[in-house]
């Protein structure tokens, strides 16, 4: 599924703005036909979050289905066109219907998908577009779901949140990424599968393009673009629906942080020497290996400088929003990181093209976050090996993109299940699967103290990513006893594995203009104290591969006593201030290459 472009073939209307919604508490409005139209409770802006946004209408916390309504015009051109219905995001299970007909529904959040609409649009009037959204998370979904009993029955009362939630962070509902209208040409091209190769000072881009089942004789042109040239150009007859080929490029430009060059592919349809597709992809030559305990990019080894992140906002919620792209990345810049997580969960693509145009390294995790062995089923594993393939399939041309993340902190509960025959079987299909889908990339899995060397993910790594809060939820405020312990891991686990290891998470909560002379939890000190203890040891031992601080920036959570209404271990506030740890991050970086 390409990423929606306006061109001389394509034309894209952005269905964003204001919709209207309606309130299904009693999950009864397919029942009274709400997909036929509503009277609204309230207006709400798209892409965005409802729960702050709509709080005052009880919808903070509220967890279930939320109708949404929007009226649209088409313009007569698109009556010769393939007219695609694509949404960016929904979360996390949308049921969609066009002028009172059903055209489709998706499971699972944080990703694309799309119907054709043709047969139900209307051209000489207004179409009313319905979306159902529930936020509502089972065992069987990815994420996981918890109820308060199951709480109750891991006796962890103490641990439950609200709205439940298995993972750190909050389970926002609504329309996340914009909603467009795409109109082609019935012949077009469907989808790119890109691989970059370099030998010496030569690089080499070899492509696949699947195109729509056409029966007419088609020719495929294909430029490479080096700035404003055109340095190599392939034509050849259609023949199917695919279409492989290379180019090779003496002398090439590389991508990387410092010099994060892109080229540009040029897909060209035509018919009887009509144009009639075109499709224009970036593409960044490089390579990227684990080779003697290093990460090597483009045969030279780099070191990850940077942070755990969420898409969260004030008022947004997950919203995209460009301005805060740009701000955040301007921020890592600022800071001296070259890399992040996209935790726990796939990220807008919008931040993928930003993190290749300004060349930062992105490990994209699939929403598999704190997994409960007891409760994964045969659904469960389809829907995680389905997220695996949807996040691969959409992010695989991102040079920014230099591993693979296939969940986080499994068997958080302590769940005796996390350790067995069926859980290791069970991760050894999740990986078999993933490495089958792309083997240009390194595959991980961030872990937590539990298991220790146990853990049985790490066999399956290419290189372990472990998330470690000594000094905070283990032997809070003794930071030298902190520094001692996450040493003598890191050391155990090299010896078990003999694989490179990411620190993936590690940090302290602090409350800006919280102050103490001494080690006092939640102070700006204490939280600048903790990362320079975690710098020093990481950077002293040569198998570590790199440092991510958890977080970049404070994040709303579901309501617990240990939260403050948000997690609070951003170097940077909600609003993106920085807290005196953000100064003492930067300059530190300044000196590690």
């Amino acid at each position: 599924m390409l990423y929606p472009q306006t061109n001389r073939c394509r034309t894209v209307i952005d269905l964003s703005g204001f919709w209207e919604i309606r309130i299904d508490a009693e999950s009864s409005g397919e029942d009274k036909q709400w997909q036929n139209g509503f009277s609204a409770d309230a207006v709400i802006g798209v892409p965005g979050s409802w729960n702050e946004q709509l709080s005052e209408l009880g919808l903070m916390n509220y967890v279930g289905k939320v109708w949404f309504q929007k009226r649209f015009s088409v313009p007569n051109a698109f009556n010769h066109s393939q007219v695609m219905l694509r949404f960016g995001s929904a979360d996390f299970h949308a049921r969609v219907w066009l002028n009172g007909a059903f055209i489709g529904e998706n499971i699972g959040g944080y990703l694309p998908f799309e119907f054709e609409i043709n047969r139900h649009l209307l051209w000489d009037q207004e179409n009313l577009l319905i979306v159902c959204i529930d936020n509502t998370l089972t065992h069987g979904t990815i994420p996981q779901g918890v109820t308060c009993e199951d709480y109750q029955s891991f006796q962890l009362q103490r641990h439950q949140t609200y709205p439940p939630t298995v993972f750190d962070f909050f389970a926002y509902g609504g329309i996340h990424r914009p909603v467009k209208l795409t109109a082609l040409h019935r012949c077009h091209l469907e989808n790119i599968f890109i691989e970059t190769h370099i030998q010496g000072t030569d690089g080499r881009i070899e492509f696949r393009a699947d195109f729509s089942e056409c029966s007419e004789s088609l020719r495929v042109d294909v430029a490479l673009w080096a700035e404003n040239d055109v340095i190599a150009r392939v034509q050849h007859k259609l023949k199917g629906s695919i279409h492989e080929g290379r180019f090779d490029i003496p002398h090439g430009q590389f991508w990387s942080p410092d010099h994060p060059y892109l080229y540009r592919l040029q897909f060209e349809l035509y018919q009887d020497d009509r144009l009639i597709d075109e499709y224009r992809l970036p593409v960044g030559v490089r390579e990227i290996e684990l080779k003697e305990r290093q990460m090597l990019l483009n045969g030279e080894p780099v070191f990850l400088k940077g942070f755990g992140k969420h898409e969260d906002f004030a008022v947004l919620g997950k919203g995209l929003s460009h301005p805060l792209i740009a701000k955040d990345f301007q921020l890592l810049k600022w800071i001296g990181a070259n890399s992040f997580r996209t935790s726990h969960y796939p990220y807008a693509e919008e931040v993928l093209q930003m993190a290749d145009r300004m060349g930062y390294l992105i490990i994209v995790e699939v929403p598999a976050v704190s997994l409960n062995l007891r409760f994964v089923s045969e659904t469960t594993l389809q829907n995680h090996k389905r997220a695996i393939d949807r996040v691969i399939e959409r992010d695989r041309n991102h040079p920014s993109v230099i591993a693979w993340s296939l969940g986080n902190e499994p068997g958080i509960w302590g769940e005796a299940e996390s350790n067995s025959t069926t859980a290791d079987q069970y991760w050894a299909e999740v990986f078999a699967f993933a490495k089958q889908l792309d083997q240009t990339r390194p595959f991980t899995l961030p872990t937590f103290p539990k298991w220790q060397d146990r853990d049985l993910v790490y066999k399956y790594c290419d290189f372990l990513s472990i998330n470690r809060y000594w000094g905070w939820y283990e032997i809070p405020g003794e930071i030298d006893k902190a520094g001692e312990m996450l040493r003598e891991e890191l050391k155990q686990l090299f010896e078990t594995y003999h694989k490179p290891i990411l620190v993936s998470e590690f940090g302290a909560d602090a409350i800006e203009g919280l102050h103490a002379t001494y080690a006092q939890l939640f102070t700006e000190e204490y939280q600048t104290a903790l990362i320079e203890k975690y710098f020093s040891v990481i950077e002293s031992l040569p198998f570590t591969i790199g440092e991510h601080i958890w977080n970049f920036a404070d994040f709303r959570t579901a309501q617990h006593f240990r939260r403050v209404v948000l997690n609070r271990k951003g170097v940077f506030n909600r609003q993106r201030e920085p807290k005196s740890a953000a100064f003492a991050v930067r300059e530190h970086w300044k000196k590690v290459k």
